[in-house]
């Protein structure tokens, strides 16, 4: 999901990975039998602790994918996928930065800010950099 504040920003996090400059946009997976919609909110709430103070926007009228790079593909998801196709919905967040949480149940980030669509295409992890582009290309009427 791409979540933008009152200033346009979008909000990114910072992966717990080895490579410190593994920022990305909270995503997940839909569990099987689980809706698009049931599973954004679950993971919205599960990434940044936010479950109020937002609407949706927009929701991507395609799917986008992508691939991981070779080395990644056995260390991630125990090696049962290569990548991702992926629904993207455009969030307005209108609450306090202070109500956002990522240090939830299970954390995926260890740091999170508001960033310009130029800084978070050059903050992003090079191999999502081509797929953010089409995000931002989809929603640039929102942006």
């Amino acid at each position: 999901m791409m979540i933008i504040n009152k200033k346009k920003e979008i909000f990114l996090g910072q992966r717990f990975d080895k490579d410190k400059s593994a920022w990305q946009m909270p995503q997940g997976g839909i569990d099987r039998g689980e809706k698009e919609l049931t599973a954004f909110k679950r993971e919205m709430l599960e990434e940044t602790g936010i479950g109020k103070d937002y609407k949706i926007i927009i929701k991507s009228k395609k799917y986008f994918y992508y691939n991981l790079p070779k080395y990644l593909q056995k260390r991630l998801w125990q090696g049962k996928f290569v990548g991702q196709k992926q629904k993207w919905f455009l969030i307005d967040y209108f609450g306090e930065d202070k109500d956002i949480n990522i240090k939830t149940k299970k954390p995926e980030f260890q740091k999170w800010n508001w960033t310009s669509k130029e800084s978070m295409l050059k903050l992003i992890v090079p191999f999502k950099r081509k797929l953010y582009k089409e995000i931002v290309d989809e929603f640039k009427d929102f942006l």
